[in-house]
């Protein structure tokens, strides 16, 4: 695989969020523009832009999630053996698993009755915003996968003491 195919796939959410939220910045300052300078606006651009701003949000919640980037409190975890300190990484792990694959489950009813719910400028189905929600914790989950495979994986690995913590 080609350096700019893996630099791709490898950081898939982030461009993908990146493009929503450049869309989502480009349709405000335009939209801004047209109000303030040419008296008009873009009567469909707010819709718009809000619909992007929420796919950026919840894909960008994805990448956080693949890079372990979101905020969480370890101070306890951090003083355990490095044996418990998996045993608790392979729990949370798992826990954080079950919990997305439901949350997966549960957007699927929201976007089934939002489906007949339209948009009141654009007239387009609200399950296509709704769908972001899915996507990102679909992609949560097989995160999930991934970690509790690293994980396991790992379990039998030898613990090495980081520099400065001995």
């Amino acid at each position: 695989m080609g350096k700019a195919l893996k630099f791709f796939v490898s950081n898939l959410e982030e461009i993908v969020a990146a493009c929503f939220l450049i869309v989502t910045t480009v349709l405000v300052i335009v939209n801004v523009f047209m109000r303030y300078v040419m008296n008009t606006g873009i009567v469909w651009s707010e819709e718009v832009a809000t619909g992007c701003f929420v796919w950026t949000v919840f894909i960008g919640a994805a990448a956080c999630y693949k890079r372990k980037a979101h905020v969480g409190v370890d101070i306890l975890v951090n003083m355990m053996p490095p044996t418990m300190q998996k045993v608790v990484n392979l729990v949370v792990d798992a826990i954080l698993l079950v919990l997305n694959s439901y949350i997966s489950y549960l957007t699927v009813s929201y976007i089934q009755t939002s489906y007949t719910k339209t948009t009141p400028v654009t007239n387009v189905s609200s399950a296509y915003i709704s769908g972001s929600i899915l996507v990102a914790f679909v992609i949560m989950s097989l995160y999930s996968v991934v970690f509790i495979y690293k994980d396991i994986r790992d379990f039998g690995k030898k613990t090495t003491v980081k520099e400065g913590e001995a």
